[in-house]
């Protein structure tokens, strides 16, 4: 069965490290054998089509092995489906469409979190900045930008996050993931 995937990498290309081209991680994919392979940014966003059988984990699992092979650092990868991301987005509890995309983030995590994960951020300490849980994701709600925002930096502390990979996307490129995954 053929599905298009997006693969997302973390913390690449960020102030002069962990580098990879865009022209390169294409090329790691389609050597992985996959298809219709595609970038968008330099934040390590990768759209590919495939017809392997593999699950979401086994195709991060292998890209993670052939960046650290090929660039000689490990990158934490995740892979998600083209519906998958279609989901999220119209999941989302926030008003997108009437927010500026800086405004409106995704945290994908690689397995799914409960409520009790979050529990020692007290919600009212960060308004108007807001969180909401979603599918294997969350929503983040930062008026003045992620750069800005207290709640983003509470709720990325390593031990909230021990045990489970995130990376984070703003609104645009969650839209624009949608599109390329269609």
């Amino acid at each position: 069965m053929t599905m298009t995937y997006a693969a997302l990498l973390r913390g690449i290309n960020v102030s002069g490290h962990k580098k990879v081209p865009m022209a390169e991680l294409r090329e790691l994919l389609e050597e992985l054998g996959h298809r219709d392979v595609r970038t968008y940014l330099q934040s390590g966003n990768a759209v590919f089509t495939t017809d392997a059988g593999d699950s979401e984990d086994a195709l991060a699992a292998a890209l993670e092995r052939a960046v650290e092979k090929h660039f000689g650092f490990g990158v934490d990868c995740l892979v998600r489906s083209g519906p998958y991301l279609a989901a999220v987005a119209d999941a989302c509890p926030f008003p997108a469409a009437e927010l500026e995309g800086k405004q409106l983030h995704v945290t994908y995590f690689s397995r799914p979190v409960t409520a009790d994960r979050f529990a020692p951020v007290d919600p009212a300490a960060y308004l108007p900045e807001e969180f909401r849980l979603g599918d294997r994701a969350l929503y983040l709600y930062a008026p003045d930008g992620l750069g800005r925002s207290r709640l983003a930096e509470a709720l990325a502390k390593p031990a909230l996050l021990k045990g489970i990979s995130a990376t984070t996307r703003n609104w645009n490129t969650v839209a624009r993931l949608v599109e390329m995954t269609r």
